[in-house]
């Protein structure tokens, strides 16, 4: 059975949980609460409207990302949603 696209996005949407910079690891949380530990390589490319950078500094906890590539050690991360955007939705 198809999904529909409300399924869709929140099987594809992650919130990031943590991220360990000097291991380079980024641990998410799937809409099932579900928390996955992806292995980030040097040119995991991290993608935002503020621009593309391999420097996960740019991740912050609470963030909604897409992730692009391998299961467990995306080639890109882009981020959908920051954290802070989340707390000044107007559906609070």
């Amino acid at each position: 059975m198809a999904q529909s696209f409300t399924e869709s996005l929140l099987k594809n949407r992650m919130i990031v949980v943590a991220v360990d910079h000097t291991s380079r690891h980024v641990r998410v949380k799937e809409a099932s609460e579900v928390c996955t530990d992806l292995t980030c390589s040097g040119e995991t490319l991290v993608v935002s409207d503020e621009g593309s950078s391999t420097d996960l500094q740019t991740l912050n906890p609470g963030d909604i990302v897409k992730l692009e590539g391998n299961t467990g050690s995306p080639q890109r991360i882009v981020v959908v949603r920051r954290a802070w955007d989340e707390l000044t939705s107007p559906e609070w």
